[in-house]
Order: structure tokens, then sequence, then C-alpha cells
């Protein structure tokens, strides 16, 4: 990293498909999906699952006294673990705060906002997005795009094999690389070259990683991977860090301190992703 450059990866949410609240989920998490990313300041967060809710508190504690905050929150796609939490981020009713909202993966007829205002609508929500006191703005792209939500902060997508698809990120900024690649399916036997080329020599890689090889053939179809694929992509692409995400519900505490062990033997280096860690690439 160029020195002085501030670039790092927050986890605020690791779990996969639904929350999983209780004492055997506390060393690796029960929330659902949710990143911070931050370069030189500058937010960027992926996805809004459970776990966006404590990032909205901790960024309402940061900017308490301050102008407000701004950012860019990026959605890999909008199925409801990846979302539910996005009515209780408490920054969005703040009327000081300015948001752009972000997603690749819909339908050309279907845009981010339709999506959002029939998830916050009734009987399933009491109340529309429009309830959002803060300036929000929602911007639809193609999975496949080149982003540039501030200068010097360069976002490739790539399009995921999952249900009603989903996108993947690469964040370059000062030299350094981070992707966000979940949720996906690979095929047995064959790399997916769409990522292959988008994690090409990256420095850090946080993959789908909700089942084991072994555990695979009995969901496939369900748009998942392995977390021993995610290590032949690196191994494939040159990869420097595979950390490893999106954990089932069904993988507690014991079972992911198994998956980390195995993982490190088998690739030195590898993490399994932790509420709570912060990585720099």
């Amino acid at each position: 990293m160029t020195e002085g450059r501030e670039f790092f990866v927050k986890f605020w949410g690791t779990r996969g498909s639904i929350a999983c609240p209780g004492p055997t989920y506390q060393r690796y998490g029960g929330n659902t999906s949710c990143l911070e990313v931050r370069c030189d300041g500058h937010l960027l967060a992926f996805d809004a699952g459970t776990g966006v809710r404590r990032l909205g508190h901790h960024l309402a504690e940061e900017a308490a006294n301050g102008d407000g905050i701004e950012g860019d929150l990026f959605l890999t796609h909008t199925h409801h673990d990846h979302i539910i939490g996005l009515p209780f981020f408490v920054p969005m009713f703040d009327p000081r705060n300015r948001f752009r909202l972000w997603a690749g993966h819909l339908q050309p007829k279907r845009s981010l906002h339709e999506v959002l205002s029939k998830f916050m609508a009734p009987p399933l929500f009491p109340v529309p997005p429009t309830i959002f006191a803060a300036n929000v703005s929602y911007h639809d792209f193609l999975a496949g795009e080149i982003l540039e939500p501030r200068p010097g902060i360069r976002l490739r997508t790539a399009p995921l094999n999952h249900p009603n698809g989903a996108t993947g990120y690469r964040i370059d900024y000062a030299g350094k690389s981070i992707c966000y690649v979940t949720d996906t399916e690979h095929v047995d036997g064959a790399l997916d070259r769409s990522i292959l080329e988008l994690v090409e020599g990256a420095d850090l890689m946080i993959y789908d990683s909700s089942y084991t090889d072994e555990e695979y053939p009995r969901f496939k179809g369900w748009g998942h991977s392995t977390w021993q694929e995610g290590m032949r992509l690196c191994e494939a692409a040159g990869v420097g860090r595979l950390v490893i995400f999106h954990h089932d519900p069904s993988h507690d505490d014991d079972f992911m301190d198994r998956v980390a062990e195995a993982a490190d033997k088998a690739r030195p280096g590898t993490l399994v992703a932790q509420e709570g860690t912060v990585l720099q690439p």
C-alpha cells in the first residue's frame, strides 16, 4: 500500500441465509452479510444483512458531532439475508447524511428502487423507503461494468452464478485490491472464468464458502460454493489471501474452528471471517 494511504475491510456480518443468535455462534458471528471498506476515510459498505444495523450504530456514534455521513452501499443481490438490515440502518434516518445505493444484478425492467419499495411495503413492512430522511440515491448498473464512486477508487464487477443473479466486486485502491465474491455456485471440475478474471492477482479475496466439498453434492443448485473451491480459484488466479465467508447457519463455532484449522493447513494464511475482524490487503 502507498505510504500513508488507509485501506481496510471490517466484517459486520459473516453469516449466510439467516441470522443465527446464540452462544454457539459467538466467535464467528451470527449476523448476515455486511462489510465496511474504508479508502482514506471514504466509506464503502457491501450488503445490508443484519450486520448493517451494528455498522449503522457505529457510524452514528462516529458522526454524532460532525457534519454527517457520506457513503456508498453496494449490494451483491437483493435476497432477504442481504438487505434485511437496511430498514434498521440508523444513518438512513438522519437528514445530514448522503448515501448512494448500487446494484448490478437486476433485470433491465426492474430497478433497485422498485425492488426495495416492494420489500419495504405492507404486508411485509409497515413503511416504504421514503421514510429515509437521508439524501438517498439509487444506481443501477450491469454486472461487468467498471464503477468509480470516488476519484482513485475503482470497482470492477462481474456476474455471479446465483438464483436471480448476483454481482462480485473488486475494489482497487492505492495499489492494493480487495475482492468480494458471494453468493455464487461453482461448476464441478471447471473454474469460473468470470471470477478468475475479476480476482486475478488480488491481495485479498472474500469468498462464498457456505459448504465443504464433502457437503456440496447435497446442495447443488442452491447457489453457493465451498472453501476448497475458493482455494482452487486463489491458486489459479494468484490471489494473496483467501477469507472464508457466508457461513452456513448449520455451521456453529466448533464447526468453523475445524474449517479454520483445515484451511490454514491446506493454504497457510487463509482466514475464516469473524465479526469485528479488520483486515488490510
